[in-house]
């Protein structure tokens, strides 16, 4: 609720989602964030969020599964501010925000290699791969959400194992795609 709440008041002058009611904001970004743990290792785990914003899916992940660490990497200067801000007042722990661009965020101090990379849609898969693969460790996965015509981004991928699952929505009927790349 101190999310929700949040994240409506900043949103306000902030404009951080076009999603107004609590329905779609609970269902359309904390549960469809909440799914993506179902591709992730059931262990201690280290999951840089690409492309953050308003902290989905990172954050709603971070606090069913509070021993994940987690990177929040998101290169919009206000974006960053509501999520330091968000992490202080939910008083949560191994989680940090990097702001900066993706492709900035490995420098020495930032970030370790990590054991999962995810993100919502942000990018094309072979973009996502190309962007994000240098910062996991081998073995580790990368988990994208994509509509539903996703398969023809993957004629493009080779050498890579991919799986596309989909998942409906809880509490409605939307159909999510999520690509996930185990390297």
């Amino acid at each position: 609720m101190i999310y929700l709440s949040e994240l409506k008041k900043w949103n306000r002058v902030y404009n951080l989602t076009g999603l107004r009611t609590d329905e779609d904001i609970i269902i359309k970004h904390f549960l469809d964030s909440v799914l993506y743990l179902n591709f992730l290792p059931a262990k201690r785990i280290t999951v840089a969020d690409i492309g953050s914003g308003a902290g989905f899916p990172g954050i709603p992940m971070k606090m069913v599964r509070p021993e994940i660490n987690m990177y929040l990497i998101e290169p919009s200067a206000k974006k960053s501010s509501f999520l330091n801000h968000l992490i202080r007042t939910m008083n949560l722990d191994a989680i940090m925000v990097i702001e900066k661009r993706v492709e900035e965020a490995m420098t020495p101090g930032d970030i370790i290699p990590v054991d999962a990379a995810v993100s919502r849609a942000l990018f094309s898969v072979k973009d996502f791969v190309r962007k994000t693969s240098h910062m996991v460790k081998p073995g580790g996965r990368l988990v994208l959400s994509k509509g539903p015509k996703v398969s023809g981004e993957l004629k493009m991928m080779n050498n890579a194992e991919v799986e596309i699952i989909m998942r409906r929505l809880p509490l409605s009927d939307i159909k999510r795609f999520f690509v996930v790349i185990t390297l």
